[in-house]
């Protein structure tokens, strides 16, 4: 798990996120913060993936 939290501590931070965000909005930010997780996630890979194209490319050229 990121930074060793355990199930105590991640019930606590829900809890804390539930009491100062309210029932209504938590659903949203998390939403928000998977949909933006998801596409750092897909930047990654990409710029990842055109690296290796560009190091495919400069071996064949060598």
């Amino acid at each position: 798990m990121p930074f060793n939290l355990g199930p105590g501590e991640l019930l606590l931070i829900l809890a804390i996120a539930l009491v100062v965000l309210g029932p209504k909005k938590l659903p949203d930010v998390g939403r928000s913060l998977g949909k933006g997780m998801r596409e750092f996630k897909e930047s990654v890979s990409s710029i990842s993936a055109t690296d290796d194209d560009d190091d495919a490319k400069q071996l064949k050229k060598a």
